[in-house]
């Protein structure tokens, strides 16, 4: 099927393979049970989060459908269910799908996570992802530029998240990857927080507060 390039098809597979990278890491193994600095959520859950971004790009990128689209990522954010009704609590986390493939173990993780990149990156390289992605869960679509940029937001964040967990440097990421990140979550804190609030966070220590995009 023929679709336009988008600079994303090229980064997402990069950013996958750095999760990939830290997912791997033996600390990880190590901890897998230990709370993460996640609220109720394992170190082995956390791990399984950050992986399924790939598997979840190598399942939808192919999908057909029909569902209405938003105009943009920042629209996705803006309604998404998890951010407008904030952190879960303990009995949704532990009865969530991060906990049930945690308990399947490290090494499932990682063949199941080296797998989907691979099925990603190839779907990307040879054409064959649509222009439009569903998102099920939710019950809309993104065009497929936007659908990566939300899959490299979990990366780069739950990359964070997992390497302060485990007490080892947080993985850098090329600009590419990273910088659409950082501007999505400027948009997003800026609309939640507005203007004087991102700048007086990033340029007046003396007034700073929490400007967090979710």
């Amino acid at each position: 099927m023929s679709r336009p390039v988008d600079a994303l098809d090229s980064a997402f597979p990069v950013a996958a393979s750095i999760a990939l990278d830290l997912i791997r890491r033996p600390e990880v193994s190590e901890q897998w049970s230990r709370p993460s600095v996640l609220p109720h959520l394992s170190v082995g859950g956390l791990a399984c989060h950050l992986g399924r971004q790939a598997v979840r790009v190598a399942e939808l990128l192919p999908m057909p459908t029909d569902l209405p689209m938003l105009e943009s990522a920042d629209n996705h954010y803006e309604r998404a269910v998890w951010v407008t009704e904030g952190t879960p609590d303990e009995a949704t986390v532990v009865a969530g799908p991060d906990e049930a493939d945690a308990a399947r173990g490290p090494a499932d993780l990682h063949a199941r996570s080296a797998f989907a990149l691979e099925e990603a990156g190839n779907l990307l390289a040879r054409g064959a992802a649509r222009d439009v992605v569903p998102i099920p869960w939710q019950g809309w679509s993104l065009r497929r530029g936007d659908f990566l940029l939300t899959r490299q937001l979990e990366i780069v964040v739950h990359s964070d998240d997992l390497a302060v967990s485990i007490g080892v440097p947080t993985p850098e990421f090329p600009a590419a990857v990273f910088d659409p990140v950082r501007d999505l979550l400027v948009r997003l804190a800026v609309r939640r927080h507005g203007q004087s609030a991102l700048i007086s966070a990033l340029s007046r220590s003396e007034r700073a507060r929490p400007i967090s995009a979710f």
